[in-house]
């Protein structure tokens, strides 16, 4: 296995990655900073706030929630200097929320285009256009001290997300042609371990101490142009996909070429081979529409498989840990709560590593099922711990054990696996509209998550982890009887599998599964 590990495999796929990190980095950069750049909002809206220990005290502590309400500190404050206050407070919440949501609808938007960018311009050109924006919107964020930041900030992050939206279809795609069958799993795993490191490092560099100051902050948001002209400059280096090559552009040449580099001097016969047959299944399969993937029952079965796997990852709760982890901390009596979230990062990136090792060896679907079967037990536990922790102290490290758990599970399975068993479940003609259905789904669910949590988590207080542990819990039925195993499979074969899928005994379970799917068809 090891033979087909080239320097160039290594190069190409640590240069793809790249975009994958910047996703994480976008996604979990903008929680360290938010009293900084909020107090700047304030600042550049030349809204009056007598509270200047509050502001301090953001530059001093930035984890602390935002009173929504600023106190203002004059003794016998007027009508006037109270309401001003409040409408100005709802303003600059507003912007803030903006700045952190325009991010999921730009990645919403663009989800939709990776496929087909990749398809129009090959995989490497792609990227190098998608790094457009990736630049355009970090030096946006980098200025935004010298301009009307919150224009500035919420327009550098829309474009960002339209980055990270072609990025979460591009990568997968491009890691995934370019594996060794023996390989793809893991390979195809790195694309999430590269997201949970850039979660990770965001969250180190946006400490107070280090970038989440009045000072840095704008040099924080603005940091990813680096990467962009790293990742461009690497990318001239890298061969195109063999498969893209082959089998759309009928380049037979180009595309031993490109798979001789990337699998060393190894004979490619058996990877053409493969490639030949797929490619003659894609000439007699029509290139197909996001439609036809719903309307013709020979994808319905694996598209609507490969969509709850995305929302299984989505609404198990782990973005409302991600996004709220802070407060989530905070409420179990930590007092020094970013450091805990930091924690979190640390952990998550340590799982999702591990996963990148287990997944060729325990297989996709039983790591999918130990990950949610895991994370149903811990949501009971943090609940719990939740519940109680008036009652009884020592409940808060029951809680935080079990937030500790939770994410460890989750990057066992559901994290990494989704992005990749989406691209295996489908050949060359239907992969693109199916990974940019999924990638869409994704991002929709995240954008839903993160608007509603805030409003679930108030209204059902501790409880709402009890919430998630029944959908974890739904999502791990469905799962154990409608996902077919993919490790080490090729396409056909993946395909013949979920025939029999469909044409096996109809189990109650599933069948309430699929009609809560809308399916018309239960099979």
């Amino acid at each position: 296995m090891t033979d087909q590990v080239t320097g160039t495999l290594v190069f190409t796929v640590l240069t793809a990655v790249l975009g994958s990190f910047q996703f994480g980095y976008d996604i979990g950069v903008i929680n360290a900073p938010q009293q900084v750049i909020m107090a700047h909002y304030r600042h550049v809206l030349d809204i009056p706030l007598d509270d200047r220990k509050t502001i301090n005290n953001y530059a001093i502590d930035s984890t602390e929630e935002l009173p929504t309400n600023p106190v203002v500190t004059n003794p016998t404050p007027t009508v006037w200097t109270e309401k001003e206050p409040m409408t100005s407070s709802g303003l600059v919440t507003m912007f803030w929320s903006l700045s952190v949501s325009s991010f999921a609808i730009g990645g919403m938007i663009a989800s939709f285009f990776g496929g087909w960018l990749g398809d129009q311009f090959g995989r490497i050109k792609a990227m190098l256009i998608a790094n457009i924006l990736s630049l355009a919107g970090a030096l946006l964020m980098g200025f935004s001290k010298l301009g009307p930041s919150h224009i500035l900030i919420i327009s550098g992050r829309g474009i960002s997300g339209l980055y990270c939206g072609l990025i979460s279809g591009l990568v997968p795609m491009y890691i995934g042609e370019i594996a060794p069958t023996t390989l793809r799993g893991a390979i195809g795993a790195l694309h999430q371990l590269a997201i949970v490191t850039g979660i990770l490092i965001s969250q180190i560099v946006g400490l107070d101490f280090i970038l989440g100051n009045q000072e840095l902050w704008h040099i924080l948001l603005g940091l990813s142009a680096v990467r962009a002209v790293l990742q461009s400059l690497m990318l001239f280096f890298c061969p195109e996909s063999p498969r893209y090559l082959y089998i759309k552009l009928d380049e037979e040449n180009k595309a031993k070429q490109s798979l001789r580099r990337l699998r060393g001097s190894a004979d490619v016969t058996k990877d053409l081979a493969e490639m030949r047959k797929e490619r003659e299944e894609a000439s007699s399969e029509q290139k197909v529409s996001i439609l036809q993937l719903f309307t013709n029952s020979s994808y319905r079965q694996p598209i609507l498989v490969s969509l709850m796997l995305h929302m299984a990852q989505q609404f198990s709760g782990i973005n409302g840990i991600f996004y709220y982890s802070t407060r989530i901390f905070q409420t179990a009596g930590i007092s020094q709560p970013v450091y805990a979230t930091i924690g979190v990062g640390a952990i998550n990136t340590v799982f999702t590593a591990l996963s990148v090792f287990l997944v060729e060896k325990a297989g996709r679907r039983s790591l999918f099922l130990i990950g949610m079967s895991g994370m149903f037990v811990c949501a009971i536990f943090m609940s719990v711990g939740l519940v109680l922790l008036n009652k009884f102290t020592w409940m808060s490290y029951v809680a935080m054990i079990a937030i500790f758990l939770f994410v460890s599970f989750f990057e066992i399975g559901p994290g990494p696996i989704p992005w990749f068993m989406v691209a295996e479940f489908f050949s060359q003609g239907p992969r693109p509209a199916a990974l940019a259905v999924a990638a869409f789904s994704n991002w929709t669910c995240n954008f839903i998550v993160a608007l509603c949590f805030p409003y679930i988590a108030d209204f059902c207080g501790p409880y709402v982890f009890f919430l998630f542990a029944g959908v974890v819990l739904a999502f791990t039925l469905f799962t154990f009887f409608k996902v077919p195993e993919t490790k080490g499979k090729s396409f056909e074969e993946i395909a013949a599998e979920f025939r029999k899928k469909k044409g096996s005994a109809k189990t109650p379970k599933a069948a309430t599964e699929m009609k809560f799917l809308g399916s018309t068809e239960t099979e």
